[in-house]
């Protein structure tokens, strides 16, 4: 199948899965009493959010899931395999054909583990989620019980990539192919444990994780498209028409909201997209606003302790600071957003004429 074609498919079908999903899936949070408690150490006006429903990621991570799989299962079908798919070559040989073969295994463990371990993330959201609302202890998972959880996930799906690939091999523009070895793994651990939490973070205001991951999601398309992991522009698709559909249902003022099930999911598929086209530090740009959210949050906390009670922001993370200046949460969205996505586009452009001729 081709790949534009498949990748619209994807994204219309996760989007009408997503959207559909908010009129049976809503009602039933609802009923269950799963709502959204809102702390203290928020703005005040975040009070009147109380009691909206949490958990509604589930719209999305099923959009995307369903998609993504029908879409693989239809192109089996065909008889192609656009999840194995690399780059476009005319040549012949058996050499050449042996390193298509062994890309093609790569990309598909690359692909496949990052989906599992961002399903795994999403599960200790889910359990932070539950928690929250059905136990009603508002912290949810203690940080002890989430720091296990997450370097179980973490070790595992590192472990996974370190078989694939020993060298730990990541690529950089201009550069060509760098073998990043044993630093792999400390540069793995933070790459995943950073990103996870900043997206988690970004998850303040109505419509802006979805929004910013949004843009980020466009990103992947095409940067998988010109490292030729056609599978990963896939699901990029998939997941960008799962929030899309999502949006509708969360935009201000939001009538359900993702919860740390839903952040969870996409702080680790973005990281499995970073690491499934060798680019892991591409989310420096790709996700420009998660590096802002989570520096700041980490400049306030680092100063305010340094100072004995300074305060860089009027509050962390940083869209609460512009909150506190009056900026109204669709303003925010949108420049947020806007800026995600510059990012996105510089990150594009570097790949592409970055790439070895």
């Amino acid at each position: 199948m081709n790949v534009i074609l498949a990748c619209v498919l994807a994204a219309v079908i996760a989007f009408a899965i997503s959207f559909g999903l908010g009129y049976v899936v809503i009602p039933f949070l609802h009923k269950l009493k799963f709502g959204q408690t809102i702390l203290d150490i928020g703005p005040k006006w975040h009070k009147n959010k109380q009691g909206t429903p949490t958990m509604g990621g589930i719209l999305f991570i099923a959009g995307t899931l369903i998609a993504f799989v029908a879409v693989v299962v239809i192109d089996r079908l065909l008889g192609c395999d656009i999840i194995a798919s690399v780059a476009n070559n005319t040549q012949s040989s058996a050499v050449l054909s042996d390193v298509i073969s062994t890309q093609a295994a790569s990309n598909k463990i690359k692909l496949w583990g990052g989906l599992l371990m961002a399903l795994g993330f999403a599960f200790i959201g889910f359990l932070d989620d539950y928690i929250k609302v059905v136990k009603k202890r508002n912290l949810g998972l203690t940080i002890k019980q989430k720091t296990v959880l997450q370097v179980v996930l973490m070790v595992g799906y590192l472990l996974t990539l370190f078989i694939n690939d020993p060298t730990g091999a990541m690529f950089v523009p201009f550069y060509g192919m760098v073998e990043t070895k044993y630093f792999f793994w400390l540069l793995g651990f933070a790459v995943i444990y950073a990103t996870t939490n900043a997206v988690n973070f970004t998850d303040g205001v109505d419509g802006l994780c979805g929004s910013v991951t949004l843009t980020a999601a466009i990103s992947f398309i095409a940067v998988a498209g010109l490292r030729n992991c056609l599978g990963v522009s896939l699901l990029a698709a998939a997941l960008a028409g799962g929030l899309i559909g999502y949006l509708i249902w969360n935009w201000h003022p939001a009538k359900v909201m993702m919860g740390d099930l839903g952040s969870m999911f996409l702080g680790g598929l973005i990281v499995a997209f970073a690491y499934a086209v060798d680019c892991p530090l591409i989310i420096l740009l790709i996700g420009i606003i998660y590096v802002a959210e989570f520096g700041s949050d980490v400049l306030q906390i680092g100063y305010f302790k340094l100072t004995h009670g300074k305060r860089i922001f009027k509050m962390a993370p940083i869209h609460h600071h512009f909150e506190m200046c009056g900026w109204k949460e669709v303003k925010i969205v949108k420049i947020f957003s806007i800026i995600n996505l510059i990012g996105g586009i510089i990150a594009v452009l570097l790949v592409h004429f970055g790439a070895p001729k």
